[in-house]
């Protein structure tokens, strides 16, 4: 009878595994990529030269309820690295982000048009409070967050994101922010967009981010134009900023960009980083077939509000996908 008992359940095991396998789509993404940049981080490498070496693991499916559900896993230098969940219907998309996923704002601190990369990015120096990377106004971060993502109505789209004690113990207590993208039909080809984010950055202490952008494309070109603002309860922790970017697809195959960001510290802050952080970036993609061979040259002025804190920095990528 036990025996019985044990190949009933051995069958029914097997039956569950053999329909779970056909309801599932699993996927396998990655590319061939070899980066060559010089920056500041040069000199603690000291090679120009890198190699990509992550691989994403997708997996997803629909419950007999109609509700999707979809699972990714990126292995990133032989280590687990970003991966979530999402839950999908009419009512739109929920993640749960374990590691890795950008908040509503952080997703749309910087959209102007480039290229390759903003104009402040690909700068990473050598890590002191001085140089480390240009200032940005961005949203939160960090592992176990929700996000969701509502269909869009009327052109309009709604992310709002929260993560539960997104912060030391008795500082935070959660994090919450959200964004909306406006696409009016009567004007083709312009997205208007604003994200919000109420951020405690100490007992009683709140750090108050927003931004809005508008982006144009017609023809060939696409035009950006972006403003953020923190407003932070110790003023001399206050910012704003403005971008600007503009990007010329000569072809289908090739673009060029040219791109703009400019911090300016609260005039309060201390003379050491009162000064307002420029960046400006040149950069361009080509793509042929699988191949795609894309580029920027930036540099910053006055990193982190620092005089004289000039840094430059180019990159190159050729990658190929299968």
């Amino acid at each position: 009878m036990n025996n019985l008992k044990k190949i009933g359940l051995s069958a029914l095991a097997g039956s569950l595994v053999s329909v779970s396998a056909q309801a599932a789509e699993v996927s396998v993404s990655g590319s061939a990529s070899i980066t060559m940049d010089r920056t500041n981080k040069h000199l603690v490498t000291g090679n120009d030269f890198s190699m990509g070496d992550s691989l994403g693991f997708n997996m997803s499916g629909e419950t007999d309820g109609g509700l999707g559900v979809a699972v990714y896993y990126e292995i990133d230098g032989g280590s687990l690295d970003d991966y979530d969940m999402t839950l999908s219907g009419d009512w739109g998309s929920l993640k749960f982000n374990g590691s890795g996923s950008s908040s509503a704002l952080g997703a749309v601190d910087d959209v102007t048009p480039n290229a390759y990369e903003e104009a402040w990015d690909i700068l990473d120096t050598d890590g002191t409070a001085t140089s480390g990377s240009p200032m940005v106004i961005g949203g939160g971060g960090g592992a176990n967050m929700f996000i969701y993502t509502s269909p869009t109505v009327a052109g309009a789209t709604l992310t709002v994101a929260y993560q539960n004690d997104g912060g030391a113990a008795a500082v935070q207590d959660s994090y919450t922010d959200f964004a909306i993208a406006y696409s009016p039909e009567m004007v083709e080809g312009l997205t208007l967009g604003y994200a919000s984010a109420d951020q405690e950055t100490g007992i009683n202490i709140s750090n108050n981010k927003s931004t809005a952008y508008a982006k144009y494309a017609t023809g060939g070109f696409t035009f950006g134009y972006q403003v953020s603002e923190a407003d932070h309860d110790t003023k001399t922790s206050s910012q704003d900023s403005h971008a600007w970017g503009i990007t010329y697809a000569v072809n289908d195959d090739f673009s060029i960009g040219y791109s703009s960001h400019t911090l300016e510290p609260d005039s309060g802050a201390s003379s050491s980083a009162s000064n307002d952080q420029e960046s400006t970036g040149i950069s361009a993609s080509y793509t042929m077939g699988g191949m795609t061979l894309a580029g920027a040259m930036n540099e910053t002025d006055n990193m982190r509000g620092v005089a004289s804190n000039d840094f430059e920095a180019y990159e190159f990528n050729l990658s190929f996908a299968f």
